[in-house]
């Protein structure tokens, strides 16, 4: 009996990080929004990207925006416009 629930310990607890892995799909921006997204980086001179997040309230985090006037973080509201420029 014993046995038995220390095998079912053990497989509960090698288990439970798989069970609270978050999903990658979850932080995907869906295309369309993308495409806009890209629209205002190329208003501003920004030809490329490291990624794209959405965070809370409709806010869109671009991570090393490449653009004429240098790498920036940029930010830019559920309207894409934007919020906050950082250069590094």
């Amino acid at each position: 009996m014993m046995k038995v629930i220390g095998l079912a310990l053990v497989l509960a607890l090698s288990a439970a990080p798989f069970a609270f892995a978050e999903d990658d799909d979850d932080d995907k921006v869906p295309a369309a929004e993308v495409e806009k997204i890209e629209a205002t980086l190329s208003a501003l001179g920004c030809k490329g990207y490291e990624g794209v997040k959405k965070e809370e309230q409709g806010v869109y985090e671009i991570d090393d925006a490449k653009c004429a006037m240098g790498t920036m973080d940029i930010k830019l509201d559920k309207d894409y416009t934007v919020i906050l420029i950082s250069r590094y």
